[in-house]
């Protein structure tokens, strides 16, 4: 078994693109080897700025023969058929074999391929897989590119290196030759090294000043930088993307620690390390977890005085960075918010859905809305809320002592500040600080810090594993903003659709969810939503609907069915968004459906309450064996087409077969037999078997209990009760026969089944459940 090596130099791969690249190049060259029936093992590739690399340890020497036989067409078939069957297998007529299959003469393909030497196989596929591969941008280069045809690379390619065993794989890509020649460092040793073969390639690679494999190099680096910090008495900020993209960027790593004048550190420090994160590439430091003056950079060379002359070039460059942010800084605090607001008319947010400064407009009028309504409340009735579900109560016991007031008012100033710095120089210059920024600012004039936190805070969470806002006004604004989002592009028809997602919606829906479920945020979601898209039309926004404009004697039903189809679309989506993130949280998604199918459920906090009492209950035996007695009783309901008491009509034999005929004159009948069944049914009413009456008195006890622990909120309580029907259904099911011939007795049995379903229902739509 022999080892390959594969070296494709060029000038420097831009570091975001070299994880692909590795992906890539293993990818392609496993398909090109499967191809040609090579088996592949063990496959290392690496990257550096300069090259990729990959070595496949253990190849065969040839390939195995390989026998391949393709049925065809039968003979006598359409000459058609033949003719593409020809193509397929690229045989002529007089190469292929005919054999009996099934009594019919049919066409058969054999093809033997030979053995080939892989190393015949690998000078084929180098060029195949270069000329292929996927570089998110790529240039041509040199006499050749005004050509189309000519090769394509990230970067001018300028040498390969394949060598299978000891043995040069011979191969020629746009003029490029393989060889057995690579170069070192590009300063320390800018020269030819003879690669031997793939077992030396690392290390006179190392040799010559290049770690080849990035994984090294990030781990250097990662333990470099901290020692540097750690012997200044400091503490690295750590970043992983950084690692990653220094590992990028050098051959040969180098961490140095540096300083910056401390006067800088009247900055912000976000703003401080973004700029040496993005601008520069550096880490930053901290001491007693405060942003200290001080930063690393990562060095491609080992410098002979140590690194000084590159540190204080470092440290240059790095001055003027933050000079720049510094000035940015004293500007825009010299505009109070509400003046950077009013320029928030000038920016779209959507063509359909007016400026910014309308959204900010509509998310102040819901933020106080929300806070008005009891949904969001001051942090220091909390306690009180948890114990006291009243609204009423509880609205008339915050008014008292104005802290509504206090919180409505705060909650509308921060959303009518809280996109204030998206015109600023600072977030204009770096748009991923909008938020942080206008939090700065809002302290810098002394605003309350409840409005300067909502500002810094209401976008989040921005994601999964995100931080959730628990400070009242932050939610009532984050709450407002994502809301906002959702019912307007909702009213637009702009919904996501399979894949496709621009606006963001489902996050913006994942972010509602998490703030509702967080601060235990009671009521109808449906409702706030609706108040958002009225808060749109108040505007004079309206709902995406067909052109002409309806007349106006339409136009009220119109808003009523337009309000219907965006309150069941919402419900819907949020409804799967739901199930979605609680997915995540080992919840079972045929049981939100289930507590979902009752109707009218849109408290999330209520409803996963519910959710969550019945998961327990089902993965219990009680629940099990309850949900295997409800399935049974659902189906002898469903196959006895079992309506209700008043459904039926007495079976005498003289049933009229238009009995359901919508025919006036048919009414009396109709009510005259109902009328003789019920005095039959008191004439002939029967004393219930023991399991029957037993089911009788379990469904007395257990449904006002049930229907009285799910008005609190006791769900724990409601499936207890439920868990008491368990041993009398199975008792009924064994001992008592529902389908019996006597005509009252199958007719009471029936809805004493009916009357369980029904009780079950009261907690769950248990035939939603899977099991």
């Amino acid at each position: 078994m022999t080892d390959f090596l594969l070296e494709l130099r060029s000038e420097e791969i831009p570091a975001r693109m070299q994880a692909g690249a590795r992906a890539d190049l293993e990818r392609l060259f496993r398909k090109e080897m499967e191809a040609a029936g090579v088996t592949l093992s063990q496959v290392a590739v690496w990257s550096t700025p300069r090259r990729l690399a990959l070595i496949a340890r253990d190849l065969p020497q040839t390939t195995e023969a390989v026998h391949e036989e393709t049925k065809g067409p039968a003979l006598g078939a359409p000459e058609q058929a033949l003719e593409g069957f020809l193509r397929k297998t690229g045989l002529t007529k007089d190469q292929l074999e005919v054999r009996d299959l099934k009594g019919k003469e049919t066409y058969f393909a054999v093809v033997e391929k030979p053995g080939r030497a892989v190393k015949d196989v690998l000078a084929e596929a180098i060029p195949a897989l270069v000329r292929v591969f996927p570089w998110p941008k790529s240039q041509r280069w040199g006499p050749r590119s005004i050509s189309t045809e000519a090769l394509r690379w990230v970067r001018p390619l300028s040498g390969i290196v394949a060598i299978f065993g000891d043995d040069l794989v011979e191969c020629e890509i746009d003029g490029i030759r393989s060889g057995y020649a690579t170069k070192g460092h590009r300063f320390h040793h800018p020269h030819d090294i003879t690669i031997g073969n793939a077992h030396d390639y690392v290390d006179k690679l190392r040799a010559c000043h290049v770690i080849v494999d990035h994984e090294e190099r990030q781990d250097l680096i990662r333990a470099k930088a901290s020692e540097a910090a750690t012997v200044a008495g400091l503490t690295l900020v750590e970043d992983e993307g950084l690692v990653i993209e220094n590992a990028g960027l050098t051959e040969w790593p180098v961490p140095l620690l540096g300083r910056f004048d401390e006067a800088f550190l009247q900055v912000p420090p976000e703003v401080i390390q973004l700029t040496a994160r993005v601008n520069q590439k550096y880490f930053v430091c901290e001491r007693d977890g405060k942003l200290a003056n001080a930063f690393v950079c990562t060095a491609n060379i080992d410098a002979s005085d140590g690194g000084e002359a590159i540190v204080a070039g470092n440290r240059k460059v790095l001055a003027a960075r933050l000079s720049d942010a510094r000035f940015f800084w004293e500007q825009d605090r010299k505009t109070p918010l509400s003046v950077h607001a009013e320029k928030l008319s000038r920016i779209t947010f959507h063509e359909k859905l007016g400026t910014v400064a309308d959204k900010v407009e509509r998310v102040a009028k819901l933020a106080r809305w929300l806070v008005e309504e009891g949904i969001v409340n001051p942090a220091s009735v909390r306690a009180e809320r948890t114990r006291d579900m009243s609204r009423d109560s509880l609205s008339t016991s915050l008014e008292a002592n104005g802290e509504v007031v206090k919180l409505a008012e705060q909650a509308e100033l921060a959303a009518q500040l809280c996109k204030a710095d998206l015109v600023t120089e600072m977030v204009g210059e770096f748009p991923e600080l909008q938020g942080l920024m206008g939090g700065y600012y809002a302290r810098a004039e002394d605003l309350p810090d409840a409005v300067a936190d909502a500002i810094r805070d209401h976008y989040k969470p921005v994601g999964q594993g995100d931080e959730v806002p628990t400070a009242p006004v932050t939610v009532a604004v984050s709450l407002a903003d994502k809301l906002d989002t959702i019912a307007g592009f909702f009213m637009k028809g702009m919904k996501p659709t399979g894949s496709k997602d621009p606006f963001a919606l489902r996050r913006a829906a994942l972010g509602v969810l998490a703030l509702i479920l967080s601060n235990h945020l009671r009521g109808r979601i449906a409702q706030w939503l609706g108040e958002a898209r009225q808060a749109a039309k108040a505007q004079g926004f309206e709902d995406e609907r067909p052109e002409p404009a309806p007349a106006d004697s339409l136009r009220a039903e119109l808003e009523q069915q337009y309000a219907r189809v965006f309150m069941s679309d919402i419900r819907d989506f949020i409804s799967d968004r739901l199930k979605v993130q609680q997915r995540e949280a080992g919840v079972r998604h045929d049981l939100i459906d289930a507590v979902f199918a009752l109707g009218g459920e849109d408290d999330l906090v209520r409803l996963l309450a519910r959710v969550h009492a019945l998961q327990a209950f089902v993965e219990t035996k009680d629940g099990a064996n309850l949900l295997a007695g409800y399935k049974r009783a659902a189906n002898i309901l469903k196959k006895e087409d079992w309506r209700g008491i008043e459904g039926e009509i007495a079976r005498t034999g003289e049933e009229d077969p238009l009995a359901l005929v919508d025919d006036p004159d048919l009414a009396p009948v109709i009510a005259a037999k109902m009328a003789d069944r019920h005095r039959a049914e008191k004439e002939l009413s029967y004393t219930p078997e023991f399991a029957e009456k037993a089911l009788i008195d379990a469904l007395d006890s257990a449904e006002p209990a049930a229907t009285a622990a799910v008005e609190t909120e006791d769900f724990a309580g409601a499936m207890s009760a439920l868990a008491s029907l368990r041993a009398p259904i199975d008792a009924f099911f064994e001992q008592v026969t529902v389908n019996d011939a006597d005509f009252i007795k199958r007719n009471s049995r029936l809805a004493l089944l009916d009357r369980f379903r029904a009780a079950v229902h009261n907690v769950a739509d248990f035939s939603r459940i899977e099991g």
